[in-house]
């Protein structure tokens, strides 16, 4: 597994511990010597994921090994059916979508799409979606409608892709549009940030009826490294960024931006990615019969105060 700076002196421990059991034998027990080292090694993880700093946490978002939409569509759904193309141009591999059920409740489930390697990275884009792909995405929700289904979107991109092809072929628009028609999809949203929120790409597919994220993901109006090279000239600058900008759950439930954390197991979701795809199961399914009840207009109604009350300027005088 794929091992961050920080982590370092816990893998170090591990290969010693793994180095000892092999060592051992029927003549020679290292048993006390084992459970020592593995009392301190759970201490020590104690110790560094419990005072994780914000760009330390930034890192556990981004891990190579972290779920990405199409794990947890396997591990939470059945009967998925992806579905393709926007009608105008072309299928945007960082976009997936299409009908599943959870729990035999048939939903549409969108969201970006990273790659494990250097081949299936270049074929997803890195997660960072077209204008086709955002395109796609609405596409889906109008579907959705149609068929009476909550739409469930799973964020996790550094950005929407900011390339001259992606302009011309109406980036902002498109992103643009989905803000204005999310806001009146007649069916409920629920959207989860589980890796990367990063600028209007995630909130291309983001405005939703409830608003989760787990616990280590981070949701900002720009990433920290952008945010460094915009204050300080400095990309170096991202730890000092990353804690200014306030991103994780704790910070955006208390501004009002999330309504739910989602907790991770200690060393982030790929540590143990069916207890987190169970946790978040939960929590939709709690949403989707929350939701089953109410009626369009109600639906609607509570959408715009929810995003009426964001930022909300309160005179103390």
């Amino acid at each position: 597994m794929a091992t961050l700076d920080f982590e370092k002196p816990i893998l170090e421990l591990e290969h010693k511990i793994n180095d000892l059991r092999q060592m051992g034998s029927k003549r020679v027990t290292l048993e006390p010597e084992i459970k020592r080292l593995e009392g301190k090694l759970d201490k020590l993880k104690n110790d560094i994921y419990s005072n994780m700093t914000s760009w330390q946490r930034v890192q556990i978002a981004r891990h190579p090994k972290r779920p990405y939409t199409l794990d947890y569509i396997r591990m939470m759904t059945e009967d998925f059916l992806e579905l393709h193309g926007d009608r105008l141009y072309s299928d945007d591999k960082a976009m997936v979508g299409g009908f599943a059920k959870i729990d035999g409740q048939k939903v549409m489930i969108i969201g970006h799409q990273k790659g494990r390697d250097v081949k299936e990275n270049v074929l997803r884009n890195f997660g960072c979606a077209h204008p086709e792909g955002y395109r796609k995405a609405m596409r889906l929700m109008h579907l959705a409608v149609k068929f009476q289904a909550p739409v469930i979107c799973f964020i996790d991109t550094p950005g929407a892709y900011p390339g001259i092809q992606a302009e011309e072929r109406g980036q902002a628009q498109a992103i643009a549009g989905n803000l204005r028609d999310m806001a009146g999809i007649r069916t409920p949203i629920a959207a989860v940030i589980i890796g990367e929120g990063g600028s209007g790409g995630a909130l291309g597919i983001g405005v939703a009826d409830r608003v989760l994220i787990l616990q280590h993901a981070y949701y900002s109006v720009i990433s920290p490294e952008g945010c460094a090279s915009i204050l300080w000239r400095n990309s170096l600058k991202a730890p000092l960024a990353a804690e200014a900008l306030k991103l994780h759950g704790e910070h955006l439930e208390k501004f009002g931006i999330v309504d739910e954390i989602i907790p991770e197991p200690l060393g982030g979701a790929h540590r143990d990615p069916q207890d987190v795809a169970g946790r978040l199961k939960t929590a939709l399914s709690k949403f989707i019969k929350k939701t089953s009840t109410l009626s369009s207009q109600d639906l609607l109604d509570a959408r715009y105060k929810k995003y009426r009350n964001m930022g909300e300027f309160l005179d103390k005088q």
